[in-house]
């Protein structure tokens, strides 16, 4: 029989834990490669999945941007008509105004005139608003009450 000596059982130690250790590479790189195959299968369907998506979201741009441009002009068409409407205003205030002040201050004027040729008629005091009381108004200056023109 021969006998086994130290560095045989030595080799056939290291022999066995490199057969040990390559069992457990090969498992765990079996592993590894069917999580590169699900993760490759993954990242397929979410690309499937995404290409529509991004045709819709393009879609969409486009259908905002169209929109964004229709409010535009029709801001911008606001902005014209108040211009023209403010000129229009500007224009009749200035036509108008100026003329009805004086028709105005002309009819005040023949008011005064014609009340104060009435000498039978009782002194009317004129009270005014202001804030929730009454004040008098303005009276007549005292010299020229008793004046007759």
């Amino acid at each position: 029989m021969h006998t086994v000596s130290g560095g045989e059982v030595a080799g056939i130690l290291v022999a066995v834990f490199w057969a040990i250790l390559v069992s457990f590479l090969a498992v765990a790189l079996a592993r590894l490669a069917q999580t590169l195959r699900a993760t490759t299968k993954l990242v397929a369907d979410v690309t499937d999945q995404a290409v529509p998506l991004l045709a819709d979201a393009s879609t969409a741009v486009r259908s905002a941007q169209t929109q964004i441009e229709r409010v535009d002009a029709i801001a911008s068409d606001v902005q014209e008509v108040t211009s023209n409407a403010s000129a229009l205003s500007t224009t009749v205030a200035s036509t108008f105004g100026g003329p009805l002040v004086k028709v105005a201050a002309f009819g005040y004027g023949v008011r005064r005139a014609v009340s104060g040729r009435k000498e039978d008629a009782p002194a009317k005091t004129r009270r005014d608003v202001i804030v929730g009381r009454t004040v008098p108004g303005a009276r007549r200056d005292k010299r020229t009450r008793g004046k007759k023109d």
